[in-house]
């Protein structure tokens, strides 16, 4: 029942890095999967047979599945790992190459925080839960995009995820960054307004970047964790 005050993002590590126009098509599960993926592994891992894994959209209630499906898409085009295609990633601490699942658990392990990098209208295209959901479940605390779509950004603040915007049409290729950097967002507080600037920094670099928490309803949201943590603590206050 108690809130833990907004703080700063420090030390987080880049999980997922990509261009303009990623749909949600491209983060959320979607369509059938093979045996060697992570969501395929974990099935024969319990006895269930290829023939009989049908679809991530078959099996959406399950969030095993759809978390090692999220960013699975065999089109994502990963720049961090940017010889591969479909849901890799490189794990910057190790410099391993594997899947982004993979990689999301090593980072917990060392207490890590995630984010993501990536370009304009990020999260364009049908309205899809399970993008925001799994984005959160991998651990991402924060995206940082030159723009979103305007559904997509609602749902992250609704899963507790942070949606930063790069200022004046910036980019992460125009500012130069790698994602191989630190990241660390600076500014975070209880007493953060909508709206507000903030500063991403990436090493030795210190960028601007807005805030899109857009109203004092989803700073609420975000200081509980997402809606349904809102919803649910004032459940119980109310009874």
């Amino acid at each position: 029942m108690e809130l833990n005050e907004i703080q700063d993002i420090n030390s987080a590590r880049v999980l997922v890095k990509v261009g303009d126009s990623v749909t949600t098509d491209h983060i959320s599960p979607a369509g059938a999967f093979a045996q060697d993926t992570p969501a395929g592994k974990y099935l024969r891992e319990r006895g269930v047979e290829q023939k009989d894994f049908n679809s991530y959209g078959s099996r959406r209630g399950n969030d095993r599945i759809m978390t090692r499906g999220t960013f699975a898409n065999v089109r994502l085009r990963n720049q961090i790992a940017p010889e591969t295609e479909g849901g890799f990633t490189r794990h910057l601490d190790s410099g391993e190459e594997m899947s982004i699942y993979e990689a999301s658990l090593r980072y917990r392990e060392s207490g890590t925080p995630l984010i993501v990098l990536a370009g304009k209208e990020y999260g364009s295209g049908s309205s899809r839960d399970w993008a925001a959901k799994g984005t959160f479940l991998l651990g991402v605390k924060a995206v940082v995009a030159t723009s979103y779509e305007r559904i997509h950004r609602s749902n992250l603040v609704g899963m507790g995820v942070l949606p930063l915007q790069f200022i004046d049409g910036a980019t992460h290729e125009s500012l130069g960054l790698s994602g191989e950097e630190s990241y660390s967002v600076i500014g975070l507080s209880d007493s953060i307004q909508p709206g507000q600037e903030l500063i991403l920094k990436a090493d030795g670099k210190e960028i601007p970047v807005l805030c899109r928490l857009d109203t004092p309803v989803e700073i609420e949201y975000y200081r509980n964790g997402g809606i349904l943590h809102t919803v649910l603590r004032n459940f119980l206050k109310q009874n």
